[in-house]
């Protein structure tokens, strides 16, 4: 079990983590939901019918983090090679989309980042600090989201566009100041796997 997810009987997955994994999985997910934050335009008024018809942005994030969690829907690299109107055409409707969509893809992330944070301070560490983490399997649903974000997040400020470019991590030399963010990427994609594994059935 030590690094890796695996199965619990009835559903649900198992890893036993140490102190120091503990305190990168935390830390990350807390400014991943700094990150992520309320939301422009959100509401939160206490009222469910004004939180229901609430709009958020139609303009894309500025921070390229952001920009990769929320992606335009209707656009991509080949908005370039179509004609101005289509362009403009895509453009407004990635607009529409976003405005009817991105509060709620925040609130969502938020939860999973949250729910990563709450399990991992509900562990009882054992007397090397470390503990084993057991997750229900709407728990393992949520984390696999989270990590998923939290990849996506650290490969945005690698610059990573492609499997390619994952490839040439592994050649980093040590001095390389990316190096711990890589190293994080690289096991946050292990842990991910095989949680993924553990949900097939």
């Amino acid at each position: 079990m030590p690094g890796h997810f695996e199965p619990l009987p009835g559903g649900g997955a198992a890893v036993a983590l140490d102190e120091v994994e503990i305190s990168i999985i935390r830390s990350l997910a807390v400014q991943l939901l700094e990150l992520i934050g309320p939301g422009p335009g959100e509401n939160t008024a206490e009222d469910p019918l004004a939180e229901l018809f609430a709009e958020g942005p139609s303009e894309p994030p500025s921070d390229p983090v952001l920009h990769r969690l929320f992606p335009d829907a209707y656009s991509g690299p080949d908005v370039e090679a179509n004609s101005r109107e289509q362009a403009d055409e895509q453009r407004a409707h990635s607009a529409e989309f976003r405005r009817f969509t991105e509060n709620d893809l925040r609130a969502g992330k938020r939860d999973n980042a949250l729910a990563v944070i709450r399990s991992l301070d509900a562990l009882t560490p054992g007397g090397d600090g470390g503990a084993v983490l057991k997750l229900s399997a709407e728990q393992s649903e949520q984390w696999l989201r989270s990590l998923n974000d939290l990849r996506l997040a650290i490969g945005s400020r690698l610059d990573l566009v492609d499997e390619q470019d994952t490839d040439l991590l592994y050649r980093l030399p040590d001095e390389d100041p990316r190096k711990p963010m890589v190293m994080a990427y690289l096991w946050l994609g292990g842990l991910q796997e095989t949680l993924v594994e553990t949900l097939m059935p």
